[in-house]
């Protein structure tokens, strides 16, 4: 039986196709739980899932973590944000395998108690283009070989497409991007590119670029096939 694998979305929408694609390709089966849908409502505690994908998407807002909301922030729609924090809460609580992709590493990261990048070209150490939403870019990143995502995809380098212009903020007072998470990726101007959860069998790992568009090569295809047999092995 293939596991099934949760997928959030916009309100009155379904995913992109390449989310389904990569989870279809990975092994999976893909289950939409966008805000807006019955499914959703009655499936909220996940209990027909075996892990769930965090997709991309607008901006989370910040009063979350006690800040005013930036001029170029554009808040997802409040019903997704909160239903995307209840959907990682449920996973939280079962220790389902979560993977989260761009708004999702984000979403992860506030859920744990941190707090975002709301502008990236404001930070004086911000160096790259990262892109934006309608403006993608590409850069090198730096992976910690001892970590999942080191394990999942390569230790050292890989190149990855970048179309953000937030990102998770590491508080410099307790050095973590959120409790109990740690950074594993960074790119050249040190913008936090990956984050997960150490603990052992956990697998909730966060990144900020987009594999579900570079499917064609396995370094970012395996992410998907990892999240895919983290939900096997959870399922028992």
């Amino acid at each position: 039986m293939k596991p099934r694998i949760a997928i959030t979305a916009n309100v009155g929408k379904t995913p992109n196709a390449p989310y389904m694609n990569a989870i279809r390709l990975a092994g999976g089966e893909p289950v939409v739980f966008g805000p807006s849908t019955e499914e959703a409502k009655a499936d909220l505690r996940l209990d027909s899932c075996d892990g769930l994908l965090l997709t991309g998407g607008g901006d989370v807002d910040s009063v979350l973590w006690g800040e005013m909301l930036h001029p170029q922030a554009k808040p997802m729609d409040p019903r997704r944000q909160q239903h995307d924090l209840q959907l990682i809460a449920e996973a939280e609580a079962r220790g389902m395998p979560v993977l989260g992709i761009c708004l999702g590493i984000q979403e992860m990261a506030v859920h744990r108690g941190g707090r975002i990048i709301q502008h990236l070209p404001d930070e004086p150490n911000v160096t790259l283009d990262h892109g934006g939403a309608d403006r993608p870019a590409t850069h090198q990143v730096a992976i910690n070989a001892d970590s999942i995502l080191g394990r999942t995809v390569c230790a050292g380098g890989l190149l990855v497409n970048s179309r953000h212009h937030q990102a998770v903020r590491e508080a410099a007072f307790w050095r973590e991007p959120g409790r109990g998470l740690v950074v594993v990726a960074r790119s050249p101007d040190g913008v936090i590119e990956a984050i997960e959860d150490p603990a052992p069998g956990r697998f909730f790992l966060g990144i900020q670029w987009h594999p579900e568009d570079l499917l064609d090569e396995p370094p970012h295809r395996a992410l998907f096939q990892s999240l895919c047999r983290a939900a096997e092995e959870w399922r028992g």
